[in-house]
């Protein structure tokens, strides 16, 4: 094994990202700058069998000792497939006529809500594509929730106001997923319609100033995508000092104009989540649904490699196909009334124990806030 190989996975494991993250914001820079870089691109390109297991095996050590040997279960609710935005990569666009657009009622959503309690599970984590669903109406399904429930919110529902953050704050949600997707203007604009990284930034400054739990995330392997794309990913997310980070492989769609393009490598999207919970040791990442969707489901491989999150889908059957943000989705074909063996099976080949509890953040600034 070369030793650069394990100099560089003890200088980025021991690196101040926060710190650099404000220099940046106040425009200084140091040659510091580029070889942290150049370290995240190093590991990222390893394909060294010797040099992965001591990554991934870094990576399970630090999760194990910030967060516990445990693996966290938060209920997936799909609210809504109507969306307002062209991304050029997921299958939700509003251009893609084929399409099929459903929009749960309030009493769906509250039914599905007390099966993921019945099963023990103490989050709900509600995902729609941006489809401009009134706030004060999702408050009054956010204030059920929590007058019935014990449980945290969770909110993945896209780029909103400020105004509309604050409704669904004070209506009682605790989370807020926002992925950034890339940290590149230029990228993000290869890969977005109309839309800029400066608004997506906005959004999370205004997230975590209201004292969410706020996370954020991004795919590998888009079209137009460089290691050096991806290791200034890592960096921005590390600094930010989120509290929730999810990413995933990239999956062609075919009813999207990135349909020729390649899925994004396992590889690559292993050493990246292994690198992520080296930037941030404290945080919650999930093994996601995309990671399960491949030609295999990798998600105890990406457990291994330091994530401490799965998220069962709890959405009515006849609505999952129809929340096809990418093709095959592993979730489809997942049996809610099975669910916990399946959990405990992947909880066992991953070495972790299952926890039930709410898990808020770990993040000692969250905690002053509150």
């Amino acid at each position: 094994m070369r030793k650069s190989f394990l100099k560089t996975l003890e200088r980025v494991s021991t690196y101040d990202f926060v710190t650099h993250a404000k220099k940046i914001k106040n425009k200084t820079f140091s040659d510091t700058d580029k070889t942290i870089v150049d370290d995240i691109v190093f590991l990222l390109k390893s394909t060294n069998l010797d040099e992965r297991f001591l990554l991934y095996k870094k990576a399970a050590q630090i999760r194990d000792t910030q967060c516990g040997k445990r693996m966290v279960l938060r209920g997936l609710l799909e609210i809504s497939s109507y969306c307002n935005n062209s991304c050029y990569y997921c299958g939700l666009n509003r251009k893609n006529q084929k399409a099929q657009r459903y929009k749960l009622s309030a009493q769906q959503i509250l039914d599905c809500t007390d099966t993921i309690w019945q099963a023990g599970i103490k989050t709900v984590v509600m995902q729609s594509g941006e489809d401009a669903m009134p706030a004060q109406e999702l408050a009054s399904i956010i204030k059920e929730i929590k007058s019935r429930y014990d449980m945290a919110i969770t909110l993945s529902v896209g780029e909103r106001s400020q105004k509309d953050y604050e409704c669904w704050k004070n209506a009682g949600a605790d989370r807020y997923l926002l992925r950034i997707e890339s940290s590149d203007p230029a990228l993000y604009a290869r890969l977005h319609a109309d839309r800029t990284v400066q608004t997506r930034i906005r959004c999370l400054d205004n997230l975590q100033e209201l004292g969410y739990q706020t996370g954020s995330g991004f795919m590998v392997g888009v079209p137009g995508q460089t290691l050096n794309h991806i290791a200034k990913d890592i960096i921005f997310i590390a600094g930010r000092n989120f509290d929730m980070v999810g990413i995933g492989p990239f999956i062609p769609h075919p009813q999207t104009p990135f349909k020729d393009a390649k899925t994004g490598d396992i590889t690559l999207t292993m050493n990246a989540e292994a690198i992520i919970r080296l930037t941030n040791k404290n945080a919650w990442l999930p093994a996601t649904t995309a990671v399960g969707s491949l030609e295999k489901d990798y998600r105890v491989d990406v457990l291994k490699a330091g994530a401490n999150v799965i998220m069962p889908n709890f959405s009515p059957t006849n609505v999952r196909k129809k929340y096809a943000i990418y093709p095959g989705k592993k979730c489809i074909q997942e049996s809610i009334e099975n669910y916990k063996t399946e959990m405990n099976d992947i909880a066992d080949k991953a070495g972790l124990f299952l926890d039930y509890s709410k898990a808020d953040s770990l993040k000692e600034a969250y905690y002053k806030k509150i």
